[in-house]
């Protein structure tokens, strides 16, 4: 064979065994990276080829599918009470990516989760039948938080303090999730709800970090007793009142300017709710030890799952004098979830233990099979001492029976608050948000609740944690401990 035919072949076999690697690439690298791509509509065609698996509330399936007609999307997903359940659902689309549960357990609802598949589903390379999300969500407590928070703007969670099941978790205005999913209408629900400036498809209850107020000033008195600043909720605190903000000319006031503030008592400071003494402690504490506090219920955790995404709660660092101060009254840079002030309660309810939040109790296969148990799994943390938490837990209940959280009372029960009212805009301009974290408890059983009312159409000097988010909250413990 001459020198030219044995390059011109040395040449050919390195173009196909160069074409083989193409191919190679193609369908082993590239082809799994197309049929993962949002936009194959193959995918869409095969997730909505048979009904979906169940999200369960009690028992029950809130959630269906229905056959579509004149598409080759064969089924559609429909949803029951959608606008009361929109925040612990989301929505499955046939036009947009899953939200909330639908999408934390996309795989599990559609049958492609492995942990579905049966020996004979392994064998044909077949669909595994669709499994279920079994959730902790209680519908009494559901629909109390929702109706009483009715046309405000706002949002509601309740929690269990001895098992972390989350009993409800509302969000208002809500939306009704069936108009988003099938593929032919979805476009205008979705420019409808997008241009809302409510901002419906928004989860405040986890996913809306506010200024939450007077509320923090529990974490700052959970930061004195531990710390040992104070020895107890009853030991008057160094407190001037007015108190003069640290390098700053500034003066921060009370709401109540008859009120016992000037060297009160941590349980009279928050019966009061006195801006003074809780500036002043978190001052003489540092922000350093009042992060750690705060961390420890929850704050600063950018990957709070329950099992859905909550947005990051956050205590501010590199702050000077003044901002500490005002730091410690919930204002500044604080931000916090109605998810983590309803922790900060379920916390000190439980003795100051808390137990990871969740609002999934199991997963299951389409025979009821239990996949994973939440429950179980469910960590518990010491965040203060019991002791610290037994003082604070009656402070709370001076504020609901003597203070400014009585709005909240529910003859026969055992029930302590913290109202907030935290200021924003530009040099304090807009309507305030108002607060009220608490917890219940009667008959053997318990319930930790926060609410913000974000807006209302109260005029501005009307709004107030016991006036707006109090009465929310009494109707949540109501419906929980009945």
């Amino acid at each position: 064979m001459n020198k030219t035919i044995r390059r011109a072949s040395a040449f050919t076999l390195l173009l196909v065994l160069a074409l083989l690697v193409r191919a190679t690439w193609v369908q082993f690298y590239d082809g799994r990276a197309l049929a993962d791509d949002k936009d194959n509509r193959r995918n869409a065609i095969e997730t909505y080829a048979d009904p979906l698996g169940n999200i369960i509330v009690a028992g029950k399936s809130i959630t269906g599918s229905a056959q579509t007609k004149g598409s080759d999307l064969k089924y559609k997903r429909t949803y029951a009470n959608g606008p009361l359940y929109a925040a612990v659902t989301g929505y499955a689309s046939q036009a947009y990516a899953p939200t909330q549960l639908e999408g934390v357990y996309q795989d599990l609802l559609n049958g492609t989760d492995n942990r579905l598949k049966t020996v004979m589903d392994t064998v044909t390379n077949e669909r595994a039948e669709p499994g279920n999300v079994v959730t902790t969500i209680d519908p009494k407590v559901q629909k109390a938080a929702y109706d009483t928070l009715g046309d405000k703007k706002g949002a509601a969670v309740a929690i269990d303090p001895s098992t972390g099941r989350i009993l409800a978790v509302v969000s208002t205005p809500s939306y009704d999730p069936t108009s988003l999913t099938d593929a032919n209408s979805a476009g205008t629900a979705w420019s409808k709800l997008t241009e809302d400036p409510d901002k419906p498809l928004t989860n405040r209850a986890l996913r809306q970090p506010l200024p939450p107020g007077s509320t923090f000033k529990l974490v700052v008195a959970a930061t004195a007793l531990e710390d040992g600043l104070y020895s107890s909720v009853d030991e008057k605190t160094d407190s001037p009142n007015p108190y003069k903000l640290p390098q700053s000319n500034s003066v921060l006031a009370n709401e109540n300017p008859s009120a016992p503030c000037e060297n009160a008592t941590i349980r009279v400071a928050l019966e009061y709710s006195c801006n003074n003494v809780f500036a002043k402690m978190a001052v003489d504490l540092g922000e350093d030890k009042v992060r750690a506090t705060a961390d420890k219920f929850g704050f600063d955790d950018p990957t709070q799952d329950v099992p859905v995404r909550a947005y990051e709660s956050v205590y501010p660092k590199d702050m000077d004098q003044a901002q500490t101060a005002l730091s410690g009254i919930g204002q500044f840079d604080v931000t916090a979830t109605p998810l983590q002030m309803a922790m900060v309660s379920a916390a000190i309810a439980n003795d100051g233990k808390l137990v990871s939040p969740h609002m999934v109790s199991q997963i299951t296969n389409s025979g009821g099979d239990v996949l994973e148990n939440y429950d179980d799994d469910a960590d518990t943390q010491e965040i203060v001492s019991s002791s610290t938490a037994e003082q604070l837990q009656s402070a709370m209940r001076t504020v609901v029976e003597e203070g400014t959280g009585t709005n909240a009372r529910i003859p026969g029960a055992t029930v302590g608050g913290k109202t907030g009212t935290a200021q924003h805009g530009e040099n304090n301009s807009q309507t305030p948000y108002a607060w009220f974290t608490s917890y219940g408890k009667a008959d053997g059983k318990e319930v930790a609740v926060a609410v913000v009312v974000e807006q209302s159409n109260a005029a501005r000097s009307e709004v107030s944690g016991n006036g707006l988010a109090a009465p929310v909250a009494k109707a949540v413990m109501e419906a929980a401990l009945n």
